[in-house]
């Protein structure tokens, strides 16, 4: 289902009259249009989401990203000033919906400094809209920026299952920055997310044997779990030894 079809299937009369005349519009009434959208469809959850549309996702928010795949995308340098004039000018579910849409926008690679720069937003709706469920920072975030977001999503206990291509994504240096974090947890007595230890199964040195060995001896039944999951992943041979399984 194509999100035109999910909205014209969800949405009142009214509110499909209303912005199929606005698709229909000169630009600067649909960039008009995307501000005004809330007054004109509800803010109320997506009913049934489907591929492409999270279960955050509310009818307005729906609607708003509509309005920007209508924008005519050459000559480019039109579209993108048209995009870029929301992002200056927006309020929080504007940039939730902006962020959002962005896996949709064409040139990608232009919309990178709105990306990253919502990952150091302190709005939590607006930081989400770019973690979660959001294809964007997966391919186009480079390494550093890609470990920003889920050192964020940990520091701030939010759920780092919802980020998009978390696995394919793990590296060397955010393994070495997890390890850190969990030593200052550690530090501090307090507990690491179990799920943090995902993500260094093929990064595994040393310092993160260590971990591991720390985990094992753990009282809580899901550090032993985590523990034994890096186990079973890695091909690192002294961890393998851990538990006396010595094949790949």
């Amino acid at each position: 289902m194509t999100l035109q079809s999910l909205f014209n299937e969800t949405a009142t009369e009214a509110e499909r009259n209303w912005l199929e005349m606005k698709m229909a519009a000169p630009v600067p009434a649909r960039l008009a249009a995307f501000v005004a959208t809330p007054r004109f469809v509800a803010r109320r959850n997506v009913p049934e989401p489907t591929d492409g549309v999270p279960p955050t996702w509310t009818m307005d928010q729906l609607a708003r990203v509509l309005l920007l795949l209508s924008l005519p995308t050459e000559p480019e340098a039109a579209y993108v000033k048209a995009i870029q004039t929301l992002f200056d000018t927006g309020e929080l579910h504007e940039f939730v919906a902006l962020y959002s849409a962005l896996p949709l926008f064409a040139y990608p690679e232009r919309w990178l400094f709105q990306a990253t720069e919502a990952v150091r937003s302190n709005m939590g709706p607006v930081f989400d809209a770019i973690a979660f469920d959001n294809t964007y920072p997966a391919d186009y975030f480079p390494e550093a920026a890609w470990n920003q977001l889920v050192l964020k999503c940990i520091f701030n206990d939010k759920p780092i299952s919802q980020i998009t291509g978390l696995a394919k994504r793990a590296n060397q240096t955010l393994a070495n920055d997890l390890s850190n974090f969990a030593h200052e947890r550690w530090a501090a007595g307090r507990t690491v997310p179990p799920e943090v230890w995902q993500l260094i199964p093929r990064f595994m040195n040393e310092t993160l044997l260590g971990d591991v060995k720390k985990l094992l001896q753990s009282t809580n039944e899901q550090d032993r779990l985590a523990a034994q999951h890096i186990i079973d992943q890695t091909d690192y041979a002294p961890a393998k030894q851990l538990t006396g399984n010595d094949h790949p």
